[in-house]
């Protein structure tokens, strides 16, 4: 017999919902019978697996206050052997519901970057009390699950042992064909959201710092978010270009026409970006932070920095100004972005184990 799965995130979905997640949560459907409870950008459709509602101007905060509450009706309706929360906060609100059935918590990155490092400014005030909220949730949850090393360790930090390390499904296959050679002329791409946690305003400085020494070269941003005006002074500036949204086949060419990913972030959890940008035969220069040193090896398939705009800079004009140490990295990299495929099936069947066990 199938165990009955309670998911919750913080997530948007729209049904019908794009092939990727169609094909994960197919695959979760036929290892578990599973409900999940999320926001949403549109209604459901008569769906009655995913419980979702209209999207609003005050959809965060309705989302938090009413999950308890939600969660107890989806309890009682369903009756499941597990609650799987994505993050700590959900697992808070489950907690919080009193339900008797188990939470599980999901650590996909470092959960105070939620009110530190994201977002509007404002949250920055309610940072020691949603820290307090998230580690509480890890110590008390009934299972904990790491996605890589790193979120691991952000669970011992918290005072608890992962029950089980795996990571999520990811649809890459678009980014799996044939890698092409990198382009003639010089690129640096940053794909993300202009956000604090994402160092936006690091790399900015660092562009300038590095733009006179390397003429040839051009920057492309990928992104949108609450720093976007770091973005149009960069444009007005000259040899860079914004686009704040593409979709996946954009992305592939986006990577193809560039000659590394920077990633500066001052937080990241598992970076599924790298692994893209890996899988196009593309070196990441990423900061030694968060997950990304799980991602890339320094000196292999990319060069590992701290997120400061002098060291960005100086790695960008070494990397730029040797165009055969850049070849050797790339041809090193679609390798490590293999290592962390997973298909839809190992992923729910990962997901089965850790309720069962």
């Amino acid at each position: 017999m199938r165990p009955r799965v309670l998911f919750v995130a913080r997530a948007r979905y729209t049904l019908p919902m794009r092939s990727s997640l169609e094909r994960k949560w197919s695959a979760v459907g036929r290892a578990v019978d599973f409900r999940v409870v999320a926001s949403s950008v549109d209604r459901s459709t008569g769906d009655e697996a995913f419980r979702l509602r209209r999207r609003t101007s005050l959809d965060g905060p309705r989302f938090w206050l009413s999950l308890p509450w939600r969660l107890r009706r989806e309890v009682r309706r369903f009756r499941p052997d597990a609650i799987v929360a994505q993050s700590p906060y959900e697992a808070a609100a489950a907690l919080a519901a009193r339900t008797d059935v188990p939470v599980i918590v999901e650590l996909h990155g470092d959960w105070r970057t939620f009110a530190r490092l994201y977002g509007s400014p404002s949250r920055r005030r309610l940072a020691r009390i949603t820290d307090a909220i998230g580690d509480r949730a890890v110590r008390k949850a009934a299972k904990v699950r790491a996605v890589s090393p790193y979120t691991a360790g952000l669970a011992r930090a918290a005072g608890r042992e992962p029950d089980a390390q795996f990571p999520a499904f990811m649809d890459l296959g678009p980014f799996t064909a044939p890698e092409l050679p990198l382009p003639a002329q010089p690129v640096v791409l940053f794909i993300g959201v202009l956000e604090p946690y994402k160092n936006i305003d690091g790399l900015a400085e660092a562009w300038r710092l590095a733009r006179d020494r390397i003429p040839h070269a051009t920057l492309r941003l990928v992104g949108d978010g609450t720093r976007s005006d770091l973005a149009r002074a960069l444009v007005q500036e000259g040899r860079v270009s914004w686009d704040q949204r593409l979709d996946t086949d954009d992305v592939v060419r986006a990577l193809d026409e560039a000659s590394l990913l920077v990633l500066p972030s001052r937080s990241e959890g598992m970076g599924r970006v790298v692994i893209e940008a890996q899988l196009r035969g593309r070196p990441v220069l990423g900061s030694a932070v968060g997950g990304i040193p799980d991602l890339v090896h320094d000196g292999v398939d990319g060069v590992l920095i701290p997120p400061e705009p002098q060291a960005i800079a100086a790695a960008l004009v070494e990397l730029i100004g040797d165009p055969e140490r850049l070849r050797r990295l790339a041809g090193a990299a679609r390798a490590a972005g293999e290592a962390w495929l997973v298909s839809p099936d190992e992923y729910a069947a990962s997901v089965r184990e850790l309720v069962e066990g």
